[in-house]
């Protein structure tokens, strides 16, 4: 034990606290505020001998820049909005008149093809065809004296009269199978040929110089202060699309600035493109033609750039700020960060998501209602009405009248016990607290059960660096590659952190593997709980799974519930996450409203300022803004992380602070439910 004590690799956050005084490690300030990171697993530093600092993230939602990686290693930016659509050229009064005249006798003397006609004639007779051309001539409408009981051959009809009159005729089948037929108002539908001389460019390429439709449109998505899932939604919505056919690689967090590939399926690259005019905090461009779309995981990471305001040294700190920044920078890329589970993962009030996922696992349905509806410290202020309703009467008609719409489990809940009854005894059935949380749309209830696997793994994981430090021992998880498989797509939103590992089977490694050199500590990966893992064979750390849940009533070697979303098979994550280009600038600034760094739009309206000889800004022409001087301090740290990372553990690591809301960093954002946490950058 002496030896675990004596390496700094090895040491929990409780006891860098406590030696703070001797060891000169940044204090952490805690109130009752919240879950804490030790509540979740999250206790070790791997370089608590570098003291940290304190300073403010997400001050401002300019200040967190993400850009996503794609699968080729290439960062998305976005380097277009789109293209200008020609403008129609205006015509005279009188071009106007001429043009009419020349349609209306182009109408008169129009006939269609004779292979046409006699097909139509065959079918309708020719006293019907020869009124079918007057309603061509002459805008008027008919209704066909034959009618027709095959669906074929009424089909074959609407074809025929579409294809023999330029698809200026609309054919409506009536209930007595009969045709009514008429002319367009408007030539909507037009041949495929003259749509695409339509869409030609300046240089007769298709779709305005984008080339050849095919099956999906990619994009790239610029968006401010709204994660994912929100922007994808209000696309889908303006282009009266379901979500379903927009797809993406990751999930972005909500307050930063940040960029993405998406793609979408059966669009007009015009219509896509004319968003640019409605939306609002968010940009489409960088249109590309493919064959196949994007789905969840086709990423390789994100690049993150993070201003860190009003930042601090502890005035007992014999290291100055860049003495911090340069050895926690070296210590990150050599050594890395412990790739916890951030905090965001469980949540923003006081009842950790983790907490109703055991409850969950455990078939405990009423606990899991309580704990959702239950009276917290920190909860959706305009909710605090409805949950004291609830716990003062359990009346559910009455609570849900005050609980806001944003929050999505807890109005589920309520609306399905709102018309359940109250038993004698205060309480609904067994029956209807479990259909209760069925009605929770389905990826916030698995959401929790997620988070309860992700304190597991936190708590292991803090537990295999106190007992062995940086260097694998036998029994250690690597992935097999040996035995790789490939298992079904998932669809849940909040699963992209538990994909990487979704392709691989791992494997105990020996004492000969270790002696041959070939596995280090970076390929180290620990499991969920779950039925299709394994577990690491090294007594201690197999032991702790079992007594970790063994608390809470589980077995991680049983798994499988009756529900099925609650049936849980596991998977693995890396322990040791290193940053790649990771850099800091330490810059003097005067206000907290002044910009310190600019993200992709600012940065090409700018520069397409310059180009035209339009006014633009030399500050914004680059990413970091050229400093102006100031009282006061700010470090601009620029990194690349892997996918499932969360950018928080690696500042945690730096600046040696609590993420919690209890912390002297960022003041989480707090989210509309509990239910729906703040995702990780995916």
């Amino acid at each position: 034990m002496s030896e675990i004590q004596d390496n700094p690799a090895k040491r929990s956050l409780e006891e860098t606290q406590v030696e703070n005084s001797v060891s000169k490690k940044a204090r952490v300030n805690v109130v009752d505020n919240g879950i804490s990171e030790a509540d979740v697993g999250i206790t070790y530093f791997l370089s608590p001998e570098i003291c940290g600092f304190k300073g403010q993230i997400k001050q401002r939602y300019t200040d967190f820049l993400v850009n996503e990686i794609d699968k080729q290693g290439n960062v998305v930016n976005l380097t277009d909005k789109g293209f200008n659509m020609p403008k129609k050229a205006k015509q005279s009064p009188e071009e106007n008149k001429k043009n009419r005249e020349e349609e209306l006798a182009k109408r008169h003397s129009f006939t269609p093809e004779s292979e046409s006609r006699a097909q139509l004639v065959e079918l309708l007779g020719e006293e019907d065809v020869s009124k079918i051309e007057e309603v061509y001539r002459e805008a008027v409408s008919m209704e066909t004296t034959k009618t027709f009981d095959d669906k074929t051959e009424r089909t074959k009809i609407h074809h025929l009269l579409r294809a023999a009159f330029n698809n200026e005729l609309e054919s409506v089948t009536t209930d007595s199978n009969s045709f009514k037929i008429a002319r367009s108002n408007n030539k909507s539908r037009v041949n495929k040929k003259e749509l695409v001389e339509r869409t030609k460019d300046a240089n007769g390429v298709e779709n305005w110089g984008y080339g050849p439709t095919k099956e999906f449109l990619h994009f790239t998505l610029h968006k401010e202060n709204k994660d994912t899932m929100d922007a994808v939604n209000i696309i889908a919505k303006l282009l009266r699309f379901p979500t379903r056919v927009i797809r993406f690689a990751g999930t972005k967090d909500r307050r930063g600035v940040t960029c993405q590939r998406l793609s979408i399926s059966k669009l007009s690259v015009d219509r896509l493109n004319a968003l640019n005019r409605t939306l609002k905090g968010m940009t489409v461009g960088g249109f590309k033609y493919e064959d196949v779309s994007l789905n969840l995981g086709e990423l390789q990471g994100n690049e993150f750039v993070i201003v860190i305001r009003d930042v601090q040294v502890n005035e007992d700190s014999s290291m100055t700020l860049e003495d911090i920044l340069d050895k926690g920078c070296k210590s990150l890329t050599n050594n890395g960060f412990i790739n916890y589970f951030g905090m965001q993962r469980f949540g923003t009030f006081s009842v950790s998501t983790h907490e109703i996922g055991k409850e969950l696992l455990n078939e405990n349905w009423e606990n899991a209602v309580e704990l959702i509806l239950s009276e917290q410290t920190n909860v959706q202020p305009k909710s605090i009405e409805a949950r004291k309703i609830w716990a003062e009467t359990k009346d559910a008609k009455e609570a849900l009248k005050k609980m806001p719409r944003q929050c999505l489990a807890e109005n589920a809940v309520l609306h399905f016990l709102s018309s359940q009854a109250l038993g004698e005894d205060g309480k609904y059935s067994a029956n209807a607290y479990y259909t209760a949380i069925m009605k929770i749309p389905r990826n916030l209830r698995t959401m929790y059960v997620h988070a309860y696997q992700s304190y597991v793994w936190n708590a292991v994981a803090s537990k295999r660096i106190e007992l062995y430090g940086l260097k694998l021992v036998p029994g250690d998880l690597v992935v097999n590659d040996e035995e790789q498989i490939i298992t079904e797509e998932k669809e849940e939103e909040f699963d992209e952190d538990l994909r990487e590992a979704d392709f691989v089977r791992a494997k105990a490694v020996t004492q000969e593997d270790i002696d041959q050199g070939k596995y280090t500590i970076d390929d180290m990966i620990l499991p969920t709980p779950g039925f299709d893992v394994i577990y690491p064979t090294d007594e201690k750390l197999k032991e702790l799974y079992v007594e970790l849940m063994k608390k809470d009533g589980m077995n991680p070697f049983e798994m499988r519930r009756k529900v099925r979303d609650f049936s849980l098979a596991g998977t693995y994550r890396v322990v040791i996450n290193k940053p790649k280009e990771l850099e800091y600038n330490i810059i003097k600034y005067e206000t907290d409203t002044q910009q310190l760094i600019n993200s992709d739009l600012e940065i090409l309206n700018n520069k397409r300022g310059k180009e035209n000889g339009q006014k633009y800004m030399k500050d914004k022409l680059q990413r970091i803004s050229k400093e102006k001087g100031g009282d006061k301090v700010a470090v601009i740290l620029k990194f690349q992380l892997g996918i499932s990372a969360y950018a928080t553990m690696l500042l945690r690591e730096l600046m040696k602070l609590e993420t919690s809301r209890r912390g002297d960093m960022c003041d989480v954002t707090v989210q509309n439910s509990v239910n729906k946490e703040e995702p990780k950058i995916n």
